[in-house]
């Protein structure tokens, strides 16, 4: 942990006008709440993203002085990166690399390094602006997210995630910019859903609404004084909720809640001709025990029908509604193993781009 201390900040830490905007006060005192004992290890939480969290990211110094005034001493941001000023005391430690996309850190292990020097307990990200900027389509940018969860979990399958809804986005030059923020905004909700589990959950945390690229931030992308402000008090509850609830001492030990089997499926389309097309699913155990089978539903969109599947076993219902249960040699999965199977669908004439809702569910030997 390394705390850094310098001039006073510009209106120090003055939140309450900027924040009526959000539906926010800090009118009344934050209530303090029981110290830790003194020989609690404190709460390792890792800022997880790129510039915006890093460059210098002075929404963390915010986000640790408002923690801190509340009572929460027994904590310790974490992060291979040092603090980069922001004229106040404060925990500076992060992994807001800038210039860093969350599909190349996901394509080249990157992360599990730096989880390894950190240990957290709890993962605060906002990430993918870069992605979006660079036109990678939603779907992509989320398999990286289940990835990088994928890896924490591996490390403490306690693990704490808090991801953002990442702010607004609009750069000159960049005119696309602004409606792709809001198209990949609206994955997050359904993504986390499916990849939160009780022993390690997923909270959303909207950082999008009430954020102004005008006022809030100095170049359309990156936030200034009054954007850090924002930011700072849109994780401060999330965070705080999730302190107060407490984390494991021992990750792993046995007896821990939440040794549920679950996986996730996910659907990527493949070649097309007239009146069908290929496509595959990844199915992935995200939980801290080994699966022993797994079922897969298919939901097809436009009227389109499953009708052939090849690495699993194909059951269909009366609306369209396919079931893919596992073929036996890819049923057992270890904690964040994947397999997958693929299939041929057949669609009517008029249908658009191949589109399907798919969801896992698991079964493990108790």
């Amino acid at each position: 942990m390394r705390v850094i201390d310098h001039l006073p900040l510009r209106a120090l830490l003055v939140l309450t006008a900027l924040l009526l905007p959000l539906g926010l006060t800090l009118a009344l005192p934050l209530a303090p709440r029981a110290a830790a004992a003194p020989d609690a290890a404190p709460v390792r939480i890792m800022p997880l993203g790129d510039s915006i969290t890093g460059s210098p990211g002075c929404w963390r110094a915010l986000l640790w002085n408002r923690l801190r005034d509340a009572g929460h001493t027994d904590i310790d941001f974490v992060g291979t990166l040092p603090g980069q000023g922001c004229g106040v005391a404060y925990d500076g430690d992060n992994e807001g690399h800038g210039g860093e996309l969350v599909t190349n850190v996901a394509d080249q292990d990157l992360l599990p390094a730096r989880l390894t020097a950190t240990r957290p307990d709890i993962v605060v990200m906002h990430f993918g602006t870069n992605d979006v900027w660079s036109s990678i389509p939603p779907d992509r940018i989320l398999a990286a997210y289940t990835k990088l969860v994928t890896q924490m979990r591996t490390a403490n399958p306690d693990t704490r995630l808090l991801v953002a809804q990442i702010i607004p986005m609009n750069p000159a030059g960049c005119t696309g910019c602004a409606q792709r923020v809001v198209d990949f905004n609206a994955r997050i909700p359904g993504w986390a859903a499916e990849t939160s589990t009780t022993r390690s959950p997923v909270t959303v945390v909207d950082q999008w609404t009430g954020f102004d690229t005008a006022t809030d931030t100095y170049d359309g992308v990156h936030p200034g004084d009054a954007g850090n402000e924002k930011i700072a008090a849109r994780w401060y509850p999330a965070l705080a909720d999730v302190l107060d609830r407490g984390v494991p001492g021992d990750p792993g030990d046995p007896g821990d809640p939440g040794d549920d089997a679950t996986c996730t499926a996910s659907f990527l389309a493949g070649s097309t001709w007239p009146g069908g097309y290929q496509a595959e699913v990844t199915v992935r155990n995200t939980s801290a025990v080994a699966l022993t089978g797994w079922t897969v539903t298919v939901a097809p969109a436009a009227g389109a029908r499953l009708t052939q599947v090849w690495g699993g076993t194909l059951g269909t219902a009366a609306d369209g509604t396919a079931t893919v249960t596992d073929a036996g040699w890819n049923g057992t999965l270890g904690p964040g193993a994947s397999t997958s199977f693929g299939f041929i669908a057949g669609v009517p004439a008029t249908s658009g781009a191949p589109a399907a809702t798919v969801d896992c569910t698991a079964t493990a030997t108790s």
